[in-house]
């Protein structure tokens, strides 16, 4: 009796197991029944826009918000009209640099006039060529800058403090300049807060205001109030004949894969936004030489 339930049951088990096949069967089945419904030009149709929808989609995610790069691979830099002061910036990336050639480079038959150049990172980082190129750069008759690259989420007093520490500017170099690219997890409030924390820290100690570097998109999304405009503007925006900010700028970087006799591989190219009159007037000026101690920083400057 009880072996008898068993096969029952197995049976059921076994013929329900055999239905859903036969389901799923039919379901694919009906489904190549409705296909051979569909007329031929309907099928090249819904072909065609479901690959128009996957090109969209890919151009869309993945080659648009990178164009630039496609075009540093496999284009030319643009060099913006109307503007002849060039200069570029450079750090360990472009490592040994022959510096007689680069003294008499030219970018789109125009002579480098200015070079910035990376210094510092956080609380601890320094670039390691930075010694050298900052000497160089000066002894090779370029307008020199030296920037610091903020990182979110450390320190802001101890991050201006360690610049300071290790940049020492003179009369006739850029201001000092802050690099600002990420937010990390601060918040918005926060990174504003903080970046003119840095800002400020560094005008009390040189008496000059600082220059804020910046990407057109990061300004437009982080560094848009009121504020920041007190401070001369470094943009970059690569691939576009002409910067879309439209307020006051004082350098913009327009490409990221420039040729210069003097380095090797890719650099960054700049142009001021004036005259060459007005590049030197830009400079720190010799009645702006009165710079404190480093150490006196150590004091809240507030």
């Amino acid at each position: 009796m009880g072996q008898t339930v068993k096969n029952k049951k197995y049976k059921s088990a076994s013929t329900t197991s055999r239905s859903k096949r036969r389901n799923r069967n039919r379901g694919g089945f009906h489904f190549f029944r409705f296909l051979s419904r569909i007329p031929a030009w309907g099928i090249w149709l819904g072909a065609i826009l479901v690959a128009f929808a996957y090109a969209f989609f890919f151009y869309y995610f993945f080659v648009d918000p990178y164009s630039f790069r496609w075009k540093a691979i496999y284009g030319k830099p643009q060099y913006p009209e109307g503007y002849n002061i060039r200069g570029i910036d450079i750090s360990h990336y472009q490592d040994q640099i022959n510096w007689q050639k680069l003294r008499n480079a030219s970018i789109n038959n125009d002579p480098v006039r200015f070079i910035i150049i990376k210094a510092t990172e956080g609380i601890s980082l320094m670039d390691d060529n930075f010694n050298e190129n900052f000497y160089q750069a000066r002894a090779n008759d370029f307008i020199r800058g030296a920037y610091h690259f903020y990182v979110p989420g450390l320190d802001t007093d101890r991050q201006a403090r360690f610049y300071l520490h290790q940049v020492h500017l003179e009369p006739g170099d850029f201001p000092p300049i802050l690099d600002v690219e990420k937010i990390g997890n601060e918040t918005p409030q926060q990174l504003r807060k903080n970046v003119l924390r840095w800002l400020t820290i560094v005008e009390k100690h040189y008496g000059v205001k600082p220059i804020l570097y910046t990407s057109y998109k990061f300004k437009t999304q982080y560094l848009n109030e009121e504020v920041f405009n007190q401070y001369p503007y470094w943009i970059a925006h690569y691939y576009v004949n002409e910067l879309r900010y439209k307020g006051a700028w004082a350098i913009w970087q327009h490409t990221d894969c420039g040729e210069v006799d003097g380095i090797r591989g890719k650099v960054d190219l700049n142009i001021f936004n004036g005259s060459e009159a007005e590049l030197y007037q830009f400079t720190i000026q010799e009645e702006d030489d009165d710079f404190l101690d480093p150490a006196a920083e150590e004091a809240d400057p507030s």
